[in-house]
């Protein structure tokens, strides 16, 4: 049994990414088979509960109030528009319920009750739920556990040092404080982040660094290749080849061996052959349904249709970790304490961030 590392420098990542390509999937499908079943993948849903218009300036997102794009934007989902959107993923073979809002951060509030609502009501369907709400306290995310959260996702999206290239509004510790705060908690970890940005091979190796130093691990990994969609800065960048997906998600399976690789956004892109091939490479999860947050996804019908073709099975819930107990909110032991941290909003301007605010 492979041991996991947490000391993975980005020169050794590097040389795993760059391979001959046989070689990296034969290691890459060894380890994934000492630690995970082959033939079981994880089967997850995304729901947007609150679309559009978020302040931050993410080069890659629509949902951004400053960029012109034709995102139609909607206020908080109500507890039972979730419930009934849950029930529906779980009869077609989700396990997980992601549930997305665009937000800066989390603000106590009766937005926020409803959001702890909606994770109570999830967990009692027997599902697993993830939350991805953008940053948060320790208090919030104590408040998310007590409610039945099984993970909380937040993305690094990329380098340390790329980051700057495509986010202004926030800092890249500020992710790293938020998944700090999860941690004390005993919520899982998801975290990963998008390539076809514009980064370089040691961009993707400095994320996976970020990644896999922490201990432990997150426990889900996504690997998104990014969609590019008219109107944001990165509108223009040239879709993501399959054989860099499939190297991506190799090094991650390499790197992080017990955590869940999930093979996220731009799967429209990919033909089944590509997409067999990330899974024989490592990835064991995918997002279902026909959208992702705003971005095209394949027809949840035709990813069953791919799964009996391989004979892959959906994932059951809480495979790897006990489904947790719901607390009433009249029984909680944490309260709303209002509070109003101080995220960090950088100073540096990124260009054509701004050209593509400016544009009409």
């Amino acid at each position: 049994m492979s041991v996991t590392k947490h000391n993975w420098t980005k020169e050794e990542i590097i040389d795993i990414y760059n391979k001959p390509l046989m070689e990296l999937l034969y290691d890459a499908a060894s380890i994934h088979r000492e630690h995970h079943d082959p033939n079981t993948v994880q089967v997850s849903t995304l729901l947007s509960i609150k679309t559009g218009g978020c302040p931050e300036d993410c080069g890659y997102c629509p949902q951004a109030a400053r960029y012109h794009t034709d995102i139609e934007g909607n206020d908080l989902m109500s507890v039972s528009q979730v419930k009934a959107q849950a029930l529906r993923a779980k009869s077609s073979g989700s396990s997980r319920v992601c549930m997305g809002a665009a937000w800066r951060n989390v603000k106590d509030g009766a937005e926020f009750d409803q959001v702890l609502e909606m994770v109570r009501t999830i967990n009692k369907l027997d599902m697993e739920v993830c939350c991805t709400l953008g940053m948060i306290t320790e208090n919030q995310a104590h408040r998310l556990a007590e409610a039945g959260l099984y993970a909380y996702n937040h993305n690094l999206d990329s380098s340390e040092e790329y980051y700057k290239e495509v986010i202004s509004t926030r800092g890249f510790e500020d992710r790293l404080e938020t998944i700090e705060n999860v941690r004390k908690t005993n919520v899982t970890v998801c975290s990963g982040g998008i390539i076809g940005m514009g980064e370089s091979i040691s961009d993707r190796a400095g994320m996976l660094v970020a990644l896999s130093t922490l201990n432990p691990q997150p426990e889900s990994v996504p690997i998104n290749a990014l969609v590019a969609v008219e109107g944001t800065p990165l509108e223009d960048e040239k879709p993501v080849e399959i054989w860099e997906m499939i190297r991506m998600v190799a090094t991650t399976r390499i790197v992080m061996p017990e955590t869940q690789v999930r093979l996220s956004a731009g799967r429209t892109n990919m033909s089944r052959e590509g997409q067999a091939m990330c899974f024989f490479a490592g990835a064991n999860s995918i997002f279902a349904g026909d959208k992702l947050l705003t971005t095209p996804n394949p027809d949840v019908d035709e990813d069953m249709k791919m799964f009996e073709m391989l004979g892959l099975n959906p994932q059951k819930p809480f495979i790897k970790k006990m489904q947790p107990e719901t607390v009433e909110a009249a029984d909680s032991k944490f309260e709303a304490l209002g509070e109003k941290p101080k995220w960090t909003r950088p100073d540096h301007k990124i260009e054509r961030n701004l050209e593509a605010s400016g544009k009409k």
